[in-house]
């Protein structure tokens, strides 16, 4: 193999180059007699492409690349996967990272009730931390930068009377860190999100029955705390009646409009399609239904026997058909043009436990405080607002995010058995410990990908939590309770890297302006920054010579 060697067959050197590292294969190139020969033997490198990396042959090339030489560079000189600082500044489990629009800035939340900001330079540091523990916090959980980055929401755990535990919002500036406003969020695990620039969504949760009941989001004006008394800050965007237990969380905003790269190679979808229809018996008025069922209570005749849960969801279910407002089918518009957003989060219909996703329209109209506020719109009858579209993920929801150009949805579950039936809302089956990763193509509500697994969790199904993943350009990255973070290729469907902690990493997120850049939260208080190889390089041949030693080492070549 030096550059004076003997040529090798083709064949010999492709099966030399399955047994060396992803390293040592471009190494072992550069000093190869038949180098650009080989570079340019592009049977050769998909070969090499297919079974190194073990993807399926019926994955075609990535669209954007020149030739499989360079995917198989990219994927080895591109991951962020080198580990190049460690932030030890929180003193308790971090929780959630995310990052300015600008790349500049990124926020930390912590069991130790802080939100940090930092500074995203070479070297990383600490600009400013919030003590929220004034503010009868347990701890911070989230946070994100408006669309300017100008204000930072952060969401977190509110204690109140008697230690009862809700969750609360607040909006930060970024140009003094002065705290704007407060927001009351219920449940915590809402978390919250911005909607725009200065109005950002929550939730409230009602109880109508042991298990019935209903969540309401709100959309706030952020600067309500400092807004004259004439000017609406709050409005009511839905309420949303939950069944078995279940409620409303994880919400997050979906803007439509964004441009796709994929956006003319898939087939629309009609505003019918995206409607998922409320359940029909046969047409019978549901008052009728409901003054029927009763009657048959009273006489005896409902067999076998119902269960004081499995009654109050068959009242509610009857009760929701007739006291729901109707999709507005003809202004649910897939147009690119259109200013619609979705409002993602997950929900369920069978137990507690989040297994399904709903999926509900944001108008122009609603995406302002200003208007009419309490539901006036409505009629005296529509109690409820229907959901556009569902989508069964059959399993626990722990997590979800959204790509870089909001088309697709990834989801992180762990998955029932197969078959299984749910006859007990508060008991709801085991769960899987591997964890699921699906892919959901927002344009037509269809899973586009199998589901990606390597990572894995451990926590029983009702003590479950959130693990929060990131979407960049090409890759996709996740953290697991075994320790790890993960990141895996978004073409073609393949972990790429596994980023070591010392306990349950619980959030990741990717640069926006640079994908090789990764940070990884863990409950071991650390914050870590990971690189790539090709950045790790850049930088170190940046690094300024030591004058002082190169001068001195000549003077001693001199004498």
């Amino acid at each position: 193999m030096a550059a004076g060697g003997p040529l090798l067959p083709d064949s010999v050197l492709f099966e030399i180059f399955l047994y060396l590292d992803h390293a040592d294969v471009l190494a072992v190139g550069l000093v190869c007699r038949q180098w650009r020969a080989v570079a340019r033997d592009e049977f050769l490198w998909k070969e090499l492409f297919y079974r190194y990396y073990r993807v399926s042959r019926d994955v075609p090339r990535h669209p954007a690349a020149v030739s499989w030489y360079d995917e198989f560079q990219r994927l080895y000189d591109t991951i962020p996967c080198i580990e190049v600082q460690a932030l030890k500044e929180h003193n308790d489990q971090v929780l959630h990272l995310s990052f300015s629009h600008s790349g500049c800035l990124f926020a930390s939340c912590s069991k130790d009730c802080t939100v940090k900001i930092w500074s995203n330079e070479l070297d990383i540091s600490l600009q400013h931390s919030s003590n929220m523990r004034p503010y009868n916090w347990s701890y911070t959980q989230f946070s994100q930068f408006n669309s300017d980055d100008s204000l930072l929401l952060v969401s977190g755990v509110f204690v109140g009377p008697h230690n009862s535990s809700s969750g609360e919002i607040a909006v930060i500036s970024m140009e003094n860190f002065t705290l704007l406003s407060r927001v009351r969020n219920k449940p915590y695990d809402v978390f919250g999100c911005w909607l725009n620039e200065t109005n950002l969504i929550s939730g409230n949760l009602h109880r109508i029955g042991r298990i019935t009941s209903c969540s309401v989001l709100w959309l706030n004006n952020a600067f309500q705390g400092i807004e004259s008394e004439n000017v609406n800050v709050v409005k009511r965007l839905f309420k949303i009646q939950n069944l078995n237990a279940s409620t409303i969380r994880t919400v997050m905003v979906a803007d439509c409009s964004r441009d796709s790269e994929e956006e003319e190679s898939k087939p629309k979808q009609t505003p019918e399609q995206a409607v998922q229809e409320l359940p029909d018996d046969g047409g019978v008025p549901a008052e009728d239904e409901l003054q029927q069922f009763f009657d048959d209570i009273m006489g005896g005749c409902v067999r076998p026997a119902m269960t004081e849960a499995e009654l109050e969801n068959k009242v509610a279910e009857l009760f929701i058909r007739n006291r729901t407002k109707p999709p507005e089918v003809n202004l649910l518009s897939t147009d690119s043009n259109s200013k619609t957003k979705y409002l993602i989060f997950t929900t369920g219909c069978l137990t507690y436990s989040p297994h399904q996703i709903g999926i509900k329209r944001i108008l122009p109209h609603q995406m302002t405080t200003a208007g009419p506020v309490l539901g006036e719109e409505r009629r005296s009858d529509e109690f409820f607002d229907s959901l556009d579209h569902v989508i069964d993920i059959h399993g626990h929801i722990i997590g979800m995010g959204l790509s870089p150009d909001h088309r697709y949805l990834y989801v992180n579950s762990r998955a029932w058995p197969r078959d299984c039936v749910i006859s007990d809302p508060m008991q709801p089956p085991p769960i899987a410990e591997e964890i699921d990763l699906h892919v959901f193509d927002l344009k037509t509500m269809k899973e586009v990908k199998r589901a990606l697994r390597a990572h894995r969790a451990y926590t029983p199904n009702e003590e479950c939590f959130f693990i929060f993943l990131d979407v960049s350009r090409d890759f996709v990255a996740s953290g697991a309770e075994d320790r790890h973070g993960y990141i895996w290729d978004r073409h073609y469907n393949i972990c790429l890297a596994k980023l070591q902690h010392d306990n349950v990493v619980n959030s990741v997120a990717f640069s926006p302006v640079e994908q090789e850049l990764l940070l990884t939260a863990s409950d071991d208080t650390t914050i870590k920054v990971w690189r790539s190889p090709r950045t790790v390089r850049i930088q170190q041949a940046r690094k300024p010579r030591p004058r002082k030693l190169l001068f001195s080492w000549l003077m001693n070549q001199k004498s």
